[in-house]
């Protein structure tokens, strides 16, 4: 038997780096995915063929000794062998639609494929099963994780998520679509993390008013999502982005990145822990084109995203 299944990317709409220090974050998930497929083998090894390399490792291997690459998936083979007293070996393939490092969820979506993929060929989990699995698994690599990436891999659309776990999924069909632009830059998410910690630490007054100000524009977005009303929606985009500069986490090739679509999307900022990775632009059927056009013509890497409203799916098939 091989199991497969596929969780979606994600991009933070709003609440990026504020959310760690209480405050709320929308993200939603988006129509590209990681797919793993799983299957048993006679063998006492884990192995793993992926985009970013391969691995072979005894089952029994210390997660101290594995590549931090494949731990968090060597973690999840490892947990259910054990769960279901498995004698067997695992075979994982790993394929993915989502570019690594750049901010758009694919540690979480692997993470949330390999839990459901994995857990498939002993049990059916729930979503909420494989969300905790995926969570501890991340918690490999990033030990202070919010679990909000993992969620929106998981369930699917646009959440409201808070620091303390809670989540709700908004219930309204989008009417738009983004614009992803990546900036080539690869980051470091705990670097990043730091630094925003030392501006709190060197800015406290300031960045309690940020805290705020963010806590506001979230309130009012979730309003103008409900309503679909784009103009709202990016005017909030800008005034995120411009948080997010003040607390230092923006560079000058995301700005000129964003300052390319000022004129023709509703809105745009970075997305994710910054310092690199991606920028976000909002549009619609109207403007679709238009934004393409004026990263292409600045030779930005760019696709356009919808809204992914699945979450992870399973599939399960016999092997030939």
């Amino acid at each position: 038997m091989r199991s497969i299944a596929s969780a979606p990317g994600k991009v933070i709409l709003f609440g990026e780096h504020f959310i760690v220090y209480g405050g709320k974050a929308i993200l939603c998930s988006i129509n590209k995915r990681i797919t793993i497929e799983s299957q048993l083998s006679n063998s006492d090894k884990i192995e793993i063929d992926s985009g970013l390399g391969t691995i072979s490792v005894s089952k029994n291997e210390p997660l101290q000794n594995i590549d931090p690459v494949f731990k968090p998936v060597i973690y999840v083979a490892q947990k259910i062998l054990q769960k279901f007293n498995s004698d067997s070996g695992l075979k994982i393939s790993i394929t993915s639609e989502i570019p690594a490092g750049v901010g758009l969820g694919s540690s979480s979506a692997c993470c949330v494929a390999a839990a459901s993929s994995i857990s498939g060929l002993f049990s059916n989990y729930s979503k909420e099963e494989v969300l905790q699995l995926a969570i501890e698994a991340e918690r490999t690599i990033f030990e202070n994780v919010s679990g909000a990436d993992s969620t929106v891999c998981t369930y699917g659309g646009i959440i409201e998520y808070s620091r303390d776990g809670k989540i709700k999924k908004l219930d309204f069909v989008p009417k738009f679509q983004l614009v992803v632009a990546d900036s080539k830059i690869m980051h470091s998410t705990s670097q990043v993390v730091s630094k925003v910690k030392k501006f709190k630490d060197d800015n406290p007054q300031v960045f309690s008013m940020l805290c705020d100000k963010e806590a506001s524009l979230i309130e009012e977005t979730l309003g103008a999502l409900k309503k679909n009303d784009l103009n709202t929606i990016g005017a909030k985009m800008n005034q995120n982005q411009a948080h997010l500069e003040k607390i230092g986490v923006s560079n000058d090739l995301l700005g000129s990145m964003l300052g390319t679509v000022n004129n023709v999307a509703y809105g745009a900022k970075m997305t994710g822990a910054g310092d690199g990775g991606c920028i976000i632009a909002l549009v619609n059927d109207t403007n679709l084109d238009r934004v393409i056009g004026a990263l292409r013509s600045k030779n930005y890497e760019c696709f356009a995203a919808q809204i992914d409203t699945t979450g992870v799916e399973q599939k399960v098939k016999d092997s030939p």
